[in-house]
């Protein structure tokens, strides 16, 4: 048995693409070496900047010898198909072997060497290779068959045990030699085997394993925080990035003047951690700090003062243009900022920006009159108003990702309500919570949702460039957080008002809040069938009061009780549709002398039917599944005990009638032909 190290090294390999690219060699590895017969022990990943590895260890040194048997023809075959059969295996008729009638061909393939089935696989792996993007270098780039890698391939170790594994790839020879680190080592290392790889390395600067120089990043940064008093505001993604861009990690704490504390936390974290790469620090008091960590590739003799220095430089720089940003956007007041949105078009054939201010503006005050009457119209009106103000700021149109954010910082410095400078703010969180931000938010979606519609622009298969179906989701979710009880089609049609969208389908956009909200409850472990059940009873789109209905269904439906009475209902639902329907004139009172069980069910229905739809009325859901529950055990006894389709047709005309009564007395809570089972 032996271990094989494979190394890919190159010019830098995006952070990004890291650690899917070292899962795909290993997997890819793995499926190549499975179609020769080899399976290693247990593979071990590494991952830098510059440089692509594995270490398959415990690898026999070569394949195990096969023996395959193919069935042939019958003896009694024609002379083409033992012809045929031959030409297949290469073989002639005296190695044949013949069992009960039929002959086999016992195809002996014996074992090969190992490092030969590598030389072959490692090529086609590299070639293959799934990168997200990639390129071709060099006068051999002029080819479309040349080799296209991530970055240019530089050089390749292989070594099963202490020997070189032989191959070439586009003028890339394999061997024992690789380098270290970029400044700390620029020369050539030659690797004794798999057991030194990860040593040898690092004793040239290079720490091959992504996880642990994510630890030393997450650690030493810590560290440094704590010597100051200070904590770092945790971001795994960014220890992750740094560890992608260094080979040598060496976190670095710096200052910035507190001067730039002025500007919104918001603005200085974007800056610090998406600009620049930067982890973010808070004081004792949870506040932000003014200081960085850095993460240098390199031991500097100065220990770093002068990487601090010249990354303090580029920071401040940077929060200059911020504060410069925030100071002029803070001259004039949001509405000065709304003409300015005039230019901006929302989506061509769908006004401007501007107009879609006025309607979320008018949507919003509706929503807030009719479902939040506590509050004020105007507060909503005037929060929709300014939504969309802040696009027209520089601040946001240097930081995008600070819109909303921002509109509500300025808001409040220019002595907005709470309620609008909230609702600013929160405009493009998933679940939006207050009475005002909610007002807003759900105008928002709800009028983009009406807009597309309208336009015949909707999600298709995987498809979804407008993200239609996540503000669908984050206006159930608003909807749902703040209990609002939404009559949903009577909002769609309001914003189909405001739109003037006469070709806009307000049922198709129901059926797709109805899709969402089924996909949604589904990952909560709710049933989709029962979200069904309760949809097709039709005049239902008070998303709170349904998942009520919902919960208590499913709830009932999974007890003894509700089992049994589903069977029950499809029962009788199977028999009417097989009778189709009920005769004209039928009734479910008895002309004649009723069967015990018969009135037994009679009277049951008589009192459950009410009980349940006052109890639905009331929106006491629970109670009225208890209602429905009663109705199990007369149900049971009338399948048993008496016969539906009887010879006489005014027994069988009523007691059709009767089953009809179950049907409509269980609908009064839901459609149980929509839920399986």
């Amino acid at each position: 048995m032996a271990d094989f190290l494979l190394e890919l090294l190159s010019e830098e390999i995006p952070a990004r693409m890291q650690e899917k690219a070292s899962a795909d060699l290993a997997r890819l590895f793995t499926e190549e070496l499975a179609k020769a017969g080899l399976k290693p022990d247990r593979i071990t990943s590494y991952v830098t900047p510059r440089r692509l590895a594995l270490i398959a260890h415990g690898l026999p040194i070569e394949t195990a010898a096969v023996s395959e048997e193919l069935k042939g023809p019958k003896t009694s075959a024609p002379p083409q198909a033992l012809e045929g059969f031959l030409r297949k295996t290469g073989l002639v008729r005296e190695q044949l072997v013949e069992r009960d009638g039929t002959l086999f061909a016992v195809i002996e393939r014996p074992g090969r060497a190992t490092a030969k089935v590598l030389a072959e696989a490692i090529p086609t792996i590299v070639r293959g290779f799934p990168w997200p993007k990639s390129m071709r270098w060099g006068t051999a780039s002029l080819s479309t068959a040349a080799l296209r890698w991530v970055r240019p391939l530089q050089g390749i170790v292989a070594l099963l045990g202490e020997d070189i594994v032989p191959f070439e790839i586009d003028g890339v020879t394999s061997g024992a030699a690789t380098v270290g680190h970029r400044f700390h080592h620029p020369g050539i290392i030659t690797i004794g085997s798999a057991a030194d790889y990860a040593e040898k390395l690092r004793a040239c600067h290079v720490i091959v394993d992504h996880a642990e120089r994510r630890g030393i990043i997450r650690a030493r940064a810590a560290e440094l925080a704590a010597e100051q008093g200070m904590t770092v505001i945790p971001d795994e993604g960014l220890v992750a990035e740094n560890a992608g861009l260094t080979e040598w990690p060496v976190p670095l704490l710096g200052r910035f003047d507190p001067a730039f504390l002025e500007v919104p936390r918001e603005v200085i974290q974007l800056t610090l951690r998406t600009n620049q790469k930067y982890f973010v620090l808070n004081d004792a008091e949870g506040k932000l700090a003014p200081a960085f960590i850095c993460t240098a590739n390199i031991s500097a003799r100065d220990g770093g003062a002068a990487i601090v220095a010249g990354n303090g430089k580029v920071l401040a720089a940077r929060l200059s243009d911020a504060k410069f940003f925030w100071e002029q956007d803070l001259k004039a007041p949001l509405d000065d900022y709304l003409p300015k949105l005039e230019a901006m078009l929302f989506y061509e054939g769908m006004g401007t920006l501007r107009e879609k201010a006025d309607r979320i503006a008018a949507l919003a005050a509706w929503i807030a009159k009719a479902y939040f009457p506590e509050r004020d119209p105007e507060t909503a009106r005037r929060a929709g108003l300014l939504a969309k103000a802040d696009l027209a700021t520089a601040m946001v149109g240097e930081f995008p990702e600070l819109q909303g954010i921002m509109g509500g910082y300025y808001a409040e410095q220019r002595g907005e309500k709470p309620g609008t400078v909230s609702a600013l703010k929160q405009q493009y969180v998933a679940a939006v919570e207050g009475c005002i931000p909610a007002c807003v938010a759900l105008a928002d979606r709800i009028d983009t949702l009406a807009a597309f519609f309208a336009r015949g622009i909707k999600p298709t298969g995987s498809k979804d460039p407008f993200a239609l179906r996540r503000a669908a989701l984050q206006t159930i979710q608003t909807i749902l957080v703040n209990g609002t009880r939404m009559n949903l089609l009577a909002t769609i049609e309001q914003a189909k008002t405001g739109l003037g969208a006469d070709g806009l389908n307000t049922a198709e956009l129901l059926d797709f809040f109805a899709d969402r909200l089924k996909v949604q409850q589904r990952e909560a472990g709710v049933r989709h069938d029962l979200i069904d059940a309760v949809f097709a009873l039709g005049g239902e789109d008070d998303l709170v009061r349904l998942l009520a209905r919902v919960k208590a269904l499913q709830a009932f439906v999974e007890t003894e009780d509700g089992a049994n009475l589903l069977a029950g209902y499809k029962r009788a639902a199977n028999i009417l549709k097989k009778e189709g329907g009920v005769p004209e004139g039928a009734s479910a009172t008895p002309d004649y002398e009723p069967e015990v069980a018969e009135s037994a069910l009679i009277a049951a229905l008589d009192a459950a039917e009410p009980k349940a739809a006052a109890a639905v009325e009331a929106e006491d859901f629970a109670g009225a599944m208890a209602a429905l529950a009663t109705l199990r055990g007369p149900i049971d006894a009338f399948f048993d005990q008496v016969i539906v389709n009887d010879s006489s047709s005014s027994k069988r005309n009523t007691r059709l009638a009767l089953l009809e009564k179950i049907r409509v007395a269980v609908h009064n809570v839901a459609d149980f032909s929509n839920i399986e089972g």
